[in-house]
């Protein structure tokens, strides 16, 4: 199968030899770290699928990730106007920073807590765990996780209609979460979901 990210290759103006690569989480847009690439490098890069730099230091290629296994697994790159800087956007395999921290900027949270949400209800439904509310939903299957996001947006209606923000606010929290253990049954991620939106609603 063709490399979606080959074709690109040859509108990038690699500047005596290199070109700076800026590098974004696919999910949460959060800047993670800067880098360079030589031509060599960002041919392994699509190559491997995973982000390779051209250490200046080291004086060869570096693989984001070669020692600690924290790699840079890469969905979309994209060039900038002047065609000499790269923005490349990953999925993190863990920290990106030599220090642990999420970004080289000293972030720590590295998910939007949807994401952290949709990664507990699908442990809860591994785990199997008799007592977890997940699991108990789930293990009652599809008729009854629907009917449950029936019943809260019932709720979220009714409260809509009243003045009580708090209410509302909590009704709406119930409501989304069910939906993220509709959208887990149906095997589909929330960021299909925001992918599908921005689809719809680009400026053309």
């Amino acid at each position: 199968m063709k490399n979606k990210f080959l074709s690109i290759k040859n509108n990038i103006s690699f500047k005596n030899g290199l070109i700076p690569v800026i590098i974004q989480d696919f999910k949460t847009n959060k800047v993670l770290m800067l880098g360079f690439m030589n031509e060599e490098a960002y041919k392994k890069s699509i190559f491997d699928k995973k982000v390779t730099f051209y250490s200046r230091s080291k004086k060869r290629l570096w693989t984001k990730g070669e020692i600690s296994k924290n790699y840079l697994f890469i969905e979309k790159i994209l060039i900038d106007c002047d065609k000499d800087t790269l923005l490349i956007k990953v999925s993190p395999n863990g920290p990106v920073c030599h220090k642990g921290t999420d970004t080289c900027w000293k972030e720590i949270n590295k998910k939007n807590f949807l994401f952290i949400l949709e990664d507990l209800i699908l442990n809860r439904t591994r785990q199997r765990k008799k007592k977890s509310y997940i699991f108990q939903l789930w293990e009652q299957g599809i008729n009854r996780i629907a009917q449950k996001l029936g019943e809260e947006s019932i709720e979220l209606i009714i409260e809509s209609k009243d003045n009580n923000n708090n209410l509302f606010l909590n009704e709406s929290a119930d409501l989304l979460f069910h939906y993220l253990i509709l959208l887990q049954y149906k095997k589909i991620n929330i960021q299909d979901v925001i992918d599908l939106l921005e689809k719809r609603n680009l400026i053309k």
